[in-house]
């Protein structure tokens, strides 16, 4: 069983940033391709960044492109995935999730993914 755990969200002032982490743990967690998603309040869900299993990166919303990164880290047995938010503004302001799909495309429907309970990110002007 793959658990995926989300965790540093909270509220910041517009300008400033935060730093999200999600750690995934179960067998071959290396094979995951990860991404970050977000759904705000009244709003359909959003892809924000994605990681594949083999290194590449896709960004998703243009709105986040040099104001938020993405990277992994798998050198501990829980495999970690970071997403690096500088210059916030109030539209970042949603609730925001980490998914694993097993050898997954970025481009994929993430229908078989595993996801995460969320993280709050609040973000005043």
């Amino acid at each position: 069983q793959v658990q995926v755990v989300e965790s540093g969200g909270g509220l910041v002032q517009a300008g400033e940033s935060l730093n999200l982490s999600c750690t995934i743990s179960g067998r071959n967690s290396d094979d995951y391709t990860m991404g970050w998603f977000r759904r705000a309040p009244g709003k359909e869900r959003e892809g924000v960044l994605c990681i594949k299993w083999s290194g590449g990166i896709t960004a998703y919303t243009d709105s986040v492109k040099g104001r938020f990164s993405i990277s992994r880290d798998k050198a501990n047995v829980k495999n970690t995935l970071y997403l690096r938010m500088n210059s916030l503004k109030p539209e970042d302001t949603a609730m925001y999730y980490c998914a694993a799909d097993w050898l997954g495309e970025c481009s994929g429907s993430w229908d078989g993914a595993f996801w995460g309970q969320g993280t709050q990110v609040t973000v005043s002007s």
